[in-house]
């Protein structure tokens, strides 16, 4: 028997989730207080991310109240990232006017892509080189911590 791979289409999301999304596709339909509790961001986070163009269009119940879908879901997990990086929001809400503009924007969201990396790197040599420094000193005070009890020891053993 053979198996064929199948190549998912390209996305602008994100990777696929580490975990399964807590509902299967079709039935994706979360509550605003739901995806606060799965994200951790609050209602009023996620309802400025809509206002600011930052998170596409959020389905609507017939009684007008927010319906999130699994594909939502990860863009939040996409934006959580790209606020770990400090991308600043005015680029993440260019981001995401690039994503929905379509594929003809490819390039310019990969050179903001990485523009971020590069930042994100920087950053983190940045951290290296003062951790270097927090060693050093963590291991200046561990070496003077004992050394008075090897001088006391060595002053014991000549008595």
């Amino acid at each position: 028997m053979t198996l064929i791979e199948s190549k998912p289409a390209l996305s602008d999301i994100c990777e696929p989730p580490r975990r399964p999304h807590p509902r299967p596709e079709g039935q994706d339909r979360y509550t605003i207080s739901e995806v606060s509790a799965l994200t951790g961001l609050t209602a009023h986070t996620l309802r400025w991310y809509e206002r600011i163009g930052l998170m596409p269009h959020v389905d609507r119940s017939h009684t007008g109240q927010r319906r999130f879908s699994n594909r939502d879901l990860d863009w939040l997990s996409f934006v959580g990232k790209l606020r770990l990086t400090g991308m600043p929001v005015a680029d993440m809400v260019s981001y995401a006017e690039l994503v929905r503009e379509g594929e003809h924007t490819f390039e310019a969201r990969q050179e903001l892509l990485e523009q971020t990396r590069r930042d994100v790197r920087s950053r983190i040599a940045e951290l290296q080189d003062t951790l270097a420094v927090l060693d050093h000193k963590i291991g200046f005070y561990a070496d003077a911590r004992r050394a008075p009890e090897s001088d006391a020891r060595r002053a014991s053993e000549r008595v």
